[in-house]
C-alpha cells in the first residue's frame, strides 16, 4: 500500500525504456508489433498478388512460365494436405492419391480412352455438349467421344475424390499417428496399381492420352500454352485461400484444431470427431482432385508414374517447411521446393559442371542434383524439425506482453461477479433427481474399477466425490461423461437414459467436465479454447463456414459473446490474456481456462475432477466461492476433491469410495466420523490409534 507521499511505482514500460538497451529493446517489440499489423499483411499481400499477376509480363521466357504453373498446381495441393495434416493433425501419407483420382476422372470424361457404342441413351449427353457422335470409314458402328467441359468437371472431380476420401476415411480413422499413416502409405500405393491395372479406363502404364484443355469465350482453347494456365492456377490459389482461411476461422476449423491437439478432450468439448476427420479428409480430397483436374488439362496426359509416393513426400515437406497450419505458409513452401526442382536445380547443376571443368574434378562434372530432389527434400525435413519445426511461416505469432497491472491478480472472495445469463435453457423439475446412477459397473481385466455404484443427485447441489488414490473416481466420471463405456448399470440424467452414448452427444445433454489430468488446446488461445465449447451449441458446417451469412455471422457474435462472459467470471486471471496460447498460462490458470471450457457448453451438471488442484489456499477460497456462485446460475456440481477443508465448505452431500465401491454417503460432518471412511484413509491400525487416543 502506498501513502500520497510515496513516488509512483513505475510500470513495465517505464522500466523497460530506463536504459539505453531497455529503450533499444522497447523500440524494436513496438517496431515488430506494428509490423505484423493486419494492415500490414494486406499491404504485403496486394503487393505479391501484383507481382504474380504481373510476372508471365516481366519474364517472357516460356519455361519460367510453365515451371510456376506447375508450382500453383503443387500449392493447391499444400493447401489441401494442410486441411488434413495442418488443421486436423492426421498424417495423410497416400495424399497423392486423391490426386490421381481427380485427374484420372477428368482424363476419362475428356479423352479418347473410352469409347462406348452410339446409341440413343447418348444423345441428351450430345445436345448437352458432353459427348459426341463419331464415325470413321469402314466401321459400321458410330462411337461416343467423351468432352465433358474442364469447368465443369472442376468441381466433379472434387466432388468424385472428396467421395473416395470419406470412402476410405470412414474404416481407418479410428487409427491414431503411425498406424493411422501407415494406412494411408498403403492406400496411396493402391491407387497408382489399379490405374496401372485397368488399361481400359486408364491406359494403363503408357498413359492417359489426349485429354481436352480449357476453353474461354472469346480466348478459345488454352492449348499447351503456359500463360493462361498458369492465371487459372493463380485464381484457384486465391480461391482456395479464401476457402482455408475462412474454414480456420470458423467453428468447423476450431474444432479440427481441437482434434489435432486433444482428440479427447474435444470429444468431451461436444466435437464429433469421427465427422469431423471424415469431413477434413473429404475437404482436403476436394482440393487434391481439383488439382488433378487442372494438372491433366494441363499436360493433356495422366501416366500412373506422376502419382507416387515421393509426390506425398514432397508435399508433406512442403507444409513443414513452411510451416503447418499456416495458410499462407504452406503456399510459400510449396513454391519455394517446386521452383527449387524447376529452376534453381538446374541452373546449380550447370555451375557445378562448369567448377568441375574448371577444377578437373570429375565428380562436380557428373553430379545432377535435379536428380536428387529426393534427397534434398529429405535433408530440408531433418533441418526443419531439428531447427524449426514451426516452419518459415509460423502458425502463431507472438503476442504483446502483459502490462504490470494485467500480471498482478489479487486473489478475492465473493464469487461472480457481475450479471451473468443463465448457463442452461433447460427446464429441470426440482422435484425429480438430475442425476440418477443405478449399479454402474466397469472392470479392466481383473481390477474392478467401478462396482454396482448407485448415486443420487438433486438439482441445484453440489455433490463431493472423495476416496484413496485409485479408489475408482476418475473412471466414474468416464462412465458419466461417455469415455468409457460400462460393463452394467445406468445413467439417467433429468430421467433421460445416456448410458454408453458418445461423449459428444452427452454434452449436448447437458453434462461437462474438466479432467485430473488437464486437457486443454495448448497451441490454441484462449479463447479458441472457450470458444471449441460452444461447438453443441451452433450449428455452422463447412458450406456456411466460408459463405459466412448473416445467420453465421450472428451465431459467430453471440457465441463470442458468450464465451468472454465466462472467462469474465475469473476476471483478471483470464481476461488479459485471452490472446495468449494456452500452454502459456500457469497451471493455476491453466485450471480456470478448463473450467471456464466447461461452462462454455452451457451444462446443466458440471464435473469438476480436483479443480483446485494446484492453487495455494488463498486461491483455493477464491475457487470456492466462484463454484458455490454457480450453483446460484443452476448449475449442479459433481466434484472429485482431495481438500477436505473444500468439500467441507461447499458440498451438500459426500460420495466415498473405495476399490470401486460406495462405502460412505451423507453429509460432510458424518463422513468425517464414519470409522469406514477413516480405515478407507488411514488403515485400520491407524484408525484403532485415532479412536484410543480420542478416548484416553
Amino acid at each position: 500500500m502506498t501513502t500520497p507521499l510515496d513516488p509512483p511505482r513505475p510500470d513495465a514500460a517505464a522500466l523497460t525504456t530506463a536504459s539505453p538497451f531497455g529503450r533499444s529493446r522497447h523500440l524494436l517489440g513496438t517496431f515488430w508489433e506494428r509490423l505484423f499489423t493486419e494492415e500490414w499483411r494486406r499491404g504485403v499481400l496486394m503487393v505479391l498478388l501484383v507481382a504474380a499477376l504481373l510476372f508471365p509480363i516481366i519474364d517472357s521466357n516460356d519455361g519460367d512460365i510453365d515451371a510456376a504453373a506447375n508450382a500453383t498446381a503443387f500449392a493447391i495441393l499444400a493447401l489441401g494436405l494442410n486441411i488434413v495434416v495442418g488443421f486436423a493433425g492426421l498424417l495423410d501419407l497416400g495424399y497423392a492419391a486423391f490426386f490421381a483420382i481427380g485427374a484420372y476422372t477428368y482424363g476419362i470424361f475428356s479423352s479418347y480412352q473410352v469409347t462406348p457404342e452410339w446409341s440413343s441413351f447418348w444423345e441428351p449427353f450430345r445436345v448437352l455438349g458432353l459427348v459426341a457422335r463419331t464415325h470413321i470409314d469402314g466401321v459400321p458402328i458410330d462411337h461416343v467421344h467423351m468432352q465433358v467441359s474442364f469447368w465443369l468437371m472442376l468441381p466433379v472431380s472434387a466432388v468424385v475424390a472428396a467421395f473416395f476420401g470419406v470412402l476410405f476415411g470412414a474404416p481407418t480413422l479410428r487409427l491414431k499417428g503411425d498406424y493411422l499413416a501407415i494406412v494411408t502409405l498403403g492406400f496411396g500405393e493402391i491407387v497408382p496399381i489399379v490405374a496401372r491395372n485397368t488399361p481400359y479406363l486408364t491406359n494403363g502404364a503408357q498413359g492417359l492420352n489426349g485429354a481436352l484443355p480449357p476453353s474461354l469465350p472469346g480466348y478459345g482453347s488454352f492449348g499447351v500454352a503456359s500463360t493462361p494456365f498458369y492465371y487459372l492456377g493463380l485464381a484457384l490459389i486465391v480461391l482456395l485461400i479464401f476457402v482455408s482461411v475462412r474454414l480456420k476461422d470458423s467453428r468447423v476449423g476450431r474444432a479440427w484444431l481441437a482434434i489435432r491437439e486433444d482428440e479427447i478432450a474435444a470429444e468431451a468439448m461436444g466435437v464429433n470427431r469421427t465427422k469431423l476427420k471424415l469431413l477434413a479428409f473429404a475437404v482436403g480430397a476436394g482440393f487434391a482432385g481439383m488439382t488433378g483436374t487442372f494438372y491433366v488439362a494441363k499436360l493433356q496426359t495422366a501416366t500412373p508414374e506422376m502419382f507416387m509416393f515421393p509426390v506425398s513426400v514432397m508435399l508433406l515437406v512442403m507444409i513443414v517447411l513452411g510451416g503447418m497450419g499456416n495458410v499462407a505458409g504452406v503456399v510459400v513452401g510449396a513454391l519455394i521446393l517446386q521452383l527449387l526442382q524447376s529452376w534453381f536445380l538446374q541452373d546449380l547443376t550447370q555451375w557445378v559442371h562448369a567448377f568441375g571443368s574448371l577444377t578437373g574434378i570429375g565428380l562436380f562434372q557428373r553430379i545432377d542434383l535435379v536428380q536428387s530432389i529426393e534427397l534434398i527434400f529429405g535433408v530440408i525435413l531433418v533441418i526443419m524439425m531439428l531447427y524449426r519445426r514451426q516452419g518459415l511461416i509460423p502458425e502463431r505469432r507472438a503476442v504483446t506482453a502483459l502490462s504490470h497491472a494485467q500480471q498482478t491478480a489479487n486473489a478475492a472472495r465473493g464469487g461472480i461477479k457481475g450479471e451473468l445469463k443463465p448457463l442452461h435453457h433447460k427446464a429441470i423439475d426440482p422435484n425429480k433427481p438430475l442425476l440418477e446412477i443405478k449399479g454402474l459397473s466397469k472392470a479392466f481385466g481383473g481390477i474392478q474399477a467401478v462396482k454396482g455404484l448407485d448415486l443420487t443427485m438433486a438439482p441445484g447441489s453440489i455433490v463431493a466425490v472423495i476416496g484413496p488414490n485409485g479408489s475408482g473416481k476418475t473412471t466414474f466420471f468416464n462412465l458419466v461423461t461417455g469415455l468409457t463405456e460400462p460393463d452394467g448399470g445406468k445413467v439417467l440424467l433429468s430421467g433421460e437414459d445416456v448410458t454408453g452414448l458418445k461423449p459428444h452427444l452427452i454434452v449436448e445433454r447437458g453434462i461437462a467436465r474438466t479432467f485430473q489430468n488437464l486437457r486443454l488446446f495448448a497451441n490454441m488461445t484462449l479463447m479458441e479454447n472457450a470458444l471449441v465449447g460452444t461447438h453443441s451449441r451452433t450449428h455452422t458446417g463447412a458450406i456456411g463456414a466460408v459463405l459466412r451469412t448473416p445467420n453465421v455471422r450472428r451465431e459467430e457474435a453471440v457465441a463470442r459473446e458468450r464465451a468472454l462472459e465466462i472467462l469474465s467470471i475469473f476476471g483478471n486471471r483470464l481476461m488479459p490474456r485471452i490472446r495468449h496460447l494456452a500452454r502459456t498460462l500457469s497451471y493455476a490458470n491453466r485450471r480456470r481456462l478448463e473450467i471456464a471450457r466447461a461452462l462454455v457448453t452451457e451444462p446443466m451438471l458440471l464435473l469438476l475432477d480436483e479443480p483446485t488442484a494446484g492453487m495455494n489456499p488463498t486461491e483455493t477460497l477464491e475457487l470456492t466461492d466462484q463454484i458455490r456462485g454457480l450453483r446460484e446460475r443452476g448449475v449442479s456440481i459433481l466434484m472429485i476433491e482431495h481438500k477436505l477443508n473444500v468439500v467441507n465448505e461447499i458440498a451438500d452431500k459426500v460420495i466415498v469410495l473405495d476399490h470401486g465401491e460406495k462405502i460412505a454417503e451423507g453429509l460432510p460432518a458424518e463422513i468425517q466420523r464414519n470409522e469406514e471412511v477413516l480405515r478407507a484413509y488411514l488403515g485400520r491400525k491407524a484408525t484403532a490409534a485415532a479412536r484410543a487416543a480420542a478416548n484416553s
